[in-house]
């Protein structure tokens, strides 16, 4: 059977998550954060951040034993700080195979049993239907478009904004 497992970060995952994560149309979909290219050195500097970190809230995506991406939240502050954002991506090879839509199933259920958040969010870009499927997917619901709030390959393009409530 195949199974979609989230685990923490390991330093032998590097190679693997470089390979998976520089993919131009990958980085077409997230934040300016995440290195393109993106190398092996990358690789082991975000293993190094995300495991100093506690609670450990970003984890490696493993598809049939072998990394197939990455999925993780923020936890939010001051007013917000019983919300969460959560961000990820699947390597090109496993699109169309189900595992964002299952790596999403067990982050929410992760946020529920070992935080005390009340609302997750989702930003994703206008461009991006695959991943508002997967949020729709897993009851998430489109709050709002921020028109023209994200820069992106020197374009402003919309930002929709996808919640859960966690009860």
């Amino acid at each position: 059977m195949e199974t979609v497992i989230l685990r923490p970060w390991q330093k032998q995952d590097a190679q693997e998550l470089a390979s998976v994560a520089n993919n131009r149309q990958i980085w077409n979909q997230v934040r300016d954060a995440l290195p393109s290219p993106y190398t092996v050195m990358d690789a082991l500097q975000w293993i190094t951040h995300v495991n100093t970190q506690r609670p450990v809230l970003n984890f490696a995506i493993v598809y049939n034993g072998k990394i197939a991406g990455s999925i993780g939240c923020t936890l939010q502050t001051d007013i917000a700080r019983r919300n969460v954002e959560i961000g990820y991506f699947v390597g090109q090879p496993y699109w169309g195979k189900g595992i964002a839509t299952q790596a999403v199933k067990q982050l929410v259920q992760f946020i529920q049993t070992q935080t005390d958040m009340v609302r997750i969010e989702a930003h994703v870009f206008a461009s991006n239907k695959a991943s508002m499927k997967v949020l729709q997917k897993n009851g998430f619901h489109l709050e709002a478009i921020h028109r023209k709030a994200s820069f992106k390959n020197n374009e402003l393009v919309d930002d929709h904004l996808w919640v859960r409530f966690t009860s």
